[in-house]
């Protein structure tokens, strides 16, 4: 433990844990449904026929199952634990996207997408719930940055070969989907439920939605959206920008990715180390916030592809700050009865801001290409997503801050 103590810090000892263990495993495949298609974006319009501003569908139809899927599938994982949700997610997930290698119909790969949006549901949302469950305060935090640290060695791997096997043949990239079935069957055999978790029962469906009511759960779900949407703007446009704008290859698309998924898993495995430095996590989520958009702004305006792939470390660590301090505070503040829930709905939330970056992006570069051209539409685009989203970070982490001294009287 001593390289992962001077890593993560002193409670890095919860890699002990040998359920922790298969949460990481599973941690490996959950980011792939997004990060593995991103390089393969730009390809993928000859293989299906349809136009750049069409292709963001195919991440779109991913994020979208997710919005209404993940809080009834944390009120399921409540009711009858987080092992069969589990399970279940991980061989749906690998089985449909194992599919997408096999067709070459547009609606045909949407529709596999959306299956493999469902089988997601079941994953990272229960991952998190379940790393809450085993551990508390700081060590619950430095747990889910070694979580999406695990996340992020995934996001650096993964989609880096997918942009060299999509050169040999488009059909490869798939392939690698097929992890998700033997990663299914460790879990079952292997994860026992936390003891921390709650027993099965009914759902106080009132209380959850009194939760919700309340201003800092409300601005921390609200929140909870604008990393996903600033990194999904990143994934969908990132290979338009290198192969397209900067004469760049879909293996450079991927290499970028890489470098960011890099980044933010760095950025993510501090988080304890943060935590433990501050008072609140205000400044923290603030200065990745803004990390965040500075990144995705850079890579807006890249004139070249290593300014772009500085920009790729920057919007990457910030995004893996931000993203776990708003999962730990979420899995934190929540009740035992309610967790998977309440970490559902905040899943939920970020899907939203998934699901909606690459179709509002889309119709974006889709209005302004004919006016402006479409180098001058992809970067406007991106640089209007950048000052939204830091605008929306910035008010949600303040206000959600004073909420809480408001309620507390400091």
């Amino acid at each position: 433990m001593g390289l992962a103590t001077r890593f993560a810090g002193d409670d890095a000892d919860v890699m002990a844990d040998p359920r922790f263990r298969v949460i990481l495993l599973g941690s490996v495949v959950s980011p792939m449904g997004a990060s593995l298609v991103s390089p393969l974006l730009d390809s993928l319009t000859g293989v299906y026929g349809v136009e750049g501003t069409q292709i963001g569908l195919v991440m779109a139809a991913f994020t979208a199952p997710g919005i209404l899927a993940i809080p009834l599938v944390g009120m399921v994982s409540d009711r009858v634990g987080r092992k069969p949700v589990l399970t279940a997610g991980l061989a749906l997930f690998g089985a449909a996207g194992l599919g997408l290698a096999f067709t070459t119909d547009f609606r045909v790969a949407v529709a596999l997408r959306l299956v493999q949006g469902v089988g997601f549901t079941g994953i990272a949302p229960v991952l998190i719930a379940a790393t809450g469950d085993l551990f508390t305060g700081e060590r619950e935090a430095t747990a889910q940055g070694l979580r999406f640290t695990t996340v992020g060695a995934s996001l650096a791997f993964f989609p880096f070969l997918a942009g060299l096997l999509v050169a040999v043949a488009w059909q490869y990239p798939f392939y690698l989907f097929a992890l998700g079935l033997p990663a299914a069957a460790v879990v079952h055999r292997r994860f026992e439920e936390p003891a921390a978790a709650p027993e099965p029962g009914g759902l106080d469906v009132r209380r959850l939605l009194a939760l919700v009511r309340t201003p800092r759960i409300a601005l921390v779900l609200l929140g909870r959206a604008v990393p996903s949407f600033v990194w999904f703007g990143f994934l969908t446009y990132n290979s338009i920008v290198v192969v397209r704008l900067l004469d760049g290859t879909p293996g450079v698309a991927g290499a970028l990715v890489a470098v960011a998924s890099v980044a933010s898993s760095v950025g993510g495995s501090q988080v304890g180390r943060l935590t433990a430095a501050f008072d609140t996590r205000q400044a923290p989520l603030l200065v990745g916030t803004a990390a965040a958009g500075v990144g995705l702004a850079a890579v807006a305006l890249a004139p070249s592809l290593p300014v772009a792939g500085v920009g790729s470390l920057v919007v990457g660590a910030g995004f893996g700050v931000v993203l776990t301090l708003y999962r730990s505070t979420i899995s934190t503040v929540a009740p035992a009865s309610l967790r998977g829930s309440l970490v559902s709905l905040g899943e939920s939330a970020g899907r939203i801001g998934s699901t909606v970056a690459p179709v509002v992006m889309g119709g974006a570069v889709a209005f302004a290409t004919p006016r402006v051209g479409f180098s001058a539409a992809v970067r406007g685009t991106l640089l209007a997503v950048v000052v939204g989203s830091v605008a929306v970070g910035t008010v949600c982490v303040l206000c959600a801050d004073r909420a809480v001294s408001a309620t507390t009287g400091q």
